[in-house]
């Protein structure tokens, strides 16, 4: 069955994401509340799967505004949480032998290339040339005089 609203994370889910996400520091100043991480991801998913802009996530939803939302995922990017999960989904995927490997797809997003292709043509300038001017050219403003 599919899942009508996949931007939800199931608690299962949500046990293995958890561990992996950066405390928060403690807070310097009185604020608004932090909004939790779960609802933050939940705000992420909503964004990445439905395409809306960050600034349009709809506060009705409780995910947080959408600048909370995009600065959580900058700072779990940073710490590296997207590659920990990946990792994690992968082995769980595996374990449950629920990948199928037959549609498998490599691109140089996810492995390094061996050794540096070939070089390419540098790239012809589309920059305009000047055209020459009628009135003047740079002999005839080298060889005036300044002496009078």
């Amino acid at each position: 069955m599919r899942q009508s609203r996949p931007w939800i994370v199931s608690d299962e889910l949500w046990s293995l994401v958890e561990p992996l996400l950066p405390k928060p520091a403690p807070k310097q100043v009185e604020g608004r509340p932090r909004v939790p991480d779960r609802q933050a991801l939940c705000g992420i998913l909503f964004v990445l799967h439905t395409g809306i802009q960050w600034e349009y996530l709809p506060q009705e939803l409780g995910f947080g505004s959408g600048m909370t939302c995009w600065r959580r995922l900058a700072a779990w990017n940073e710490a590296g949480v997207w590659d920990q999960l990946h990792v994690i989904l992968l082995k769980e995927l595996r374990s449950k032998k629920k990948l199928d490997w037959s549609r498998a797809v490599i691109d140089s997003s996810h492995v390094r290339a061996a050794r540096r292709g070939p070089k390419a043509d540098p790239a012809r300038s589309t920059a305009r040339v000047r055209a020459a001017s009628t009135t003047s050219s740079p002999m005839a403003r080298a060889s005036r005089s300044r002496c009078r």
